[in-house]
């Protein structure tokens, strides 16, 4: 059975209209601070695409409306849920724009799970938006994925690892000072932007770095914007795997 669902939020962003526009919008601007690999065919009638690790997820663009609205609406499985997204930005008149956020559609019959996760997703996810367009102006990440099943493993476990590895004490807390130097990467010096029970942002000059999960599976989804990028998503598949070695 199908539950219908909305969760509307809305935040002010220190960029203007045409400045989120291109971070939502866009497929390069998507890739900055969201999830995946993204494709956006610039019109109303087209396809909005996100890849993450093999699987591709598309959607159709219901309103292209630029600097005002953008939003998709993907096909209904065949129990008919689906995922719709609308983005609507006002200026301010101090060059900042309000944008809000409505994310509905039907989930499945473990729908209140679903719902929870999503609840507590989008706060993160318009944090880092918001670091994007304060910290990165103008600039187009190159997105990583990398994944790591951590089996039996209890959560804290997985976790104290990866705080460990950078070079962070418990509890963490936003404005710590992380130290890192992944084999195959450049030495990762910055602070912690977020940090709770289900993830850790690491914001430094050249990137975005979060983690996700740390319960049956721990995944990094970064963000870069430094000049050398080659290699760079297997470089971190191997490390965050030899975190549980």
């Amino acid at each position: 059975m199908t539950h219908p669902f909305e969760i509307e939020l809305a935040t002010t962003l220190p960029a203007t209209p045409e400045e989120v526009w291109e971070a939502i919008a866009t497929g390069p601007g998507i890739d900055s601070w969201f999830m995946g690999r993204n494709q956006v065919e610039p019109r109303e009638g087209g396809v909005a695409a996100m890849e993450t690790g093999g699987h591709r997820e598309e959607a159709l663009i219901t309103a292209f409306e630029p600097g005002k609205r953008f939003a998709s609406r993907t096909s209904p499985g065949p129990d008919g849920r689906f995922m719709a997204f609308e983005y609507l930005l006002e200026g301010r008149d101090d060059g900042s724009t309000v944008l809000r956020v409505v994310h509905s559609g039907l989930l499945g019959d473990d729908w209140q799970d679903e719902y929870d996760a999503l609840r507590r997703g989008w706060p993160f996810h318009l944090h880092t938006l918001r670091e994007y367009l304060a910290r990165f102006p103008g600039r187009s990440g190159v997105p990583v994925f990398a994944v790591v099943p951590t089996g039996e493993r209890p959560a804290g476990d997985v976790r104290a690892a990866l705080t460990r590895a950078l070079s962070l004490t418990a509890p963490v807390g936003v404005g710590a000072r992380v130290r890192a130097a992944p084999a195959g990467l450049p030495p990762l010096d910055g602070e912690v932007a977020w940090a709770d029970d289900e993830r850790l942002e690491v914001i430094t000059a050249d990137g975005i770095y979060t983690f996700h999960g740390f319960a049956g599976v721990v995944l990094a989804f970064h963000h870069l914007f430094g000049p050398d990028t080659d290699g760079a998503e297997a470089a971190w598949q191997r490390w965050l795997a030899g975190l549980l070695d």
